[in-house]
């Protein structure tokens, strides 16, 4: 199989006449490890500016999927078409306890970008007033935004999302959910977030995947208008199909989801105005 370690393109991947441009395009990926075939002969396209969220069980694949994709992996089989601006945010924000977060929001950028470029990513996810402070002096949503900041300031073609809120209490979970959906609608950029709550993935989400034996297993629209809630017609029904997909009885525990107390908390106040 021939391999194509993430070939950069400056324009989204050629798609087929008629048909949306694509952000991302994959073709028989594959990623084994010790002989074992986490992803195997996938395939994947994603179009330009549309939100989509990809859910699955424990192990099946899809933070390396994002690793892959956000070229933090390249011992891969297959073809990997994505666009060369893309930037990642991962559960754990990552930042450098000596910098201060105006500093950490560059890190990484070519040359030697000036603190306004940071401040201008900061003011953009309410974080004006903590450009100088320290690290370890961030409250967990503000780390987190901290996080997206980073990613923004690389105007990204393509945002990929690992599990950023989930470490995040219930509420502060809400808010930086909405603040996501904002910016993704202000961007305009394609988002890819690898989540393990299949609420979450419909509130925020034009497209769900379940991700299942190496593979895209089902793959659906989110024709639900916005804002969102829990509580829209169609919500339950979508919910419902996807936790069959994940193979787990709507109503009981989520093994893809959050705490069942969380996710009761989170259920009560989630409502989207974007």
């Amino acid at each position: 199989m021939a391999t194509d370690l993430h070939r950069p393109v400056t324009t989204p991947a050629p798609s087929p006449a008629g048909e949306p441009e694509a952000a991302v395009r994959v073709e028989g990926l594959t990623r084994s490890f010790d002989g074992r075939a986490v992803i195997d002969g996938l395939a994947l396209t994603l179009k330009a500016g549309e939100f989509t969220a990809l859910l699955g069980r424990s192990g099946c694949g899809k933070s390396t999927l994002l690793r892959v994709l956000a070229g933090l992996d390249r011992e891969i089989a297959g073809t990997v078409l994505v666009p060369r601006r893309r930037a990642v945010a991962f559960q754990a924000p990552r930042l450098m306890p000596w910098k201060r977060v105006w500093r950490n929001v560059l890190l990484g950028l070519p040359g030697k970008p000036e603190r306004a470029l940071a401040e201008k990513a900061l003011a953009e996810v309410g974080l004006t007033e903590r450009a100088g402070a320290w690290p370890k002096t961030l409250s967990g949503g503000e780390a987190q935004r901290a996080s997206l900041a980073r990613a923004l300031v690389r105007e990204p073609d393509l945002l990929l999302l690992d599990e950023p809120f989930g470490a995040l209490d219930a509420l502060t979970r809400i808010k930086a959910q909405q603040l996501v959906a904002e910016l993704w609608q202000r961007r305009g950029c394609a988002v890819l977030l690898v989540t393990h709550d299949v609420d979450e993935a419909l509130l925020l989400a034009d497209r769900v995947l379940v991700m299942r034996e190496g593979g895209i297993a089902y793959d659906t629209a989110v024709g639900l208008d916005r804002p969102r809630g829990i509580g829209a017609p169609g919500f339950a029904g979508l919910r419902s199909r996807l936790l069959s997909e994940l193979g787990v009885e709507d109503g009981g525990a989520e093994d893809a989801g959050a705490d069942d107390q969380r996710h009761r908390e989170a259920a009560a106040v989630a409502h989207f105005d974007v």
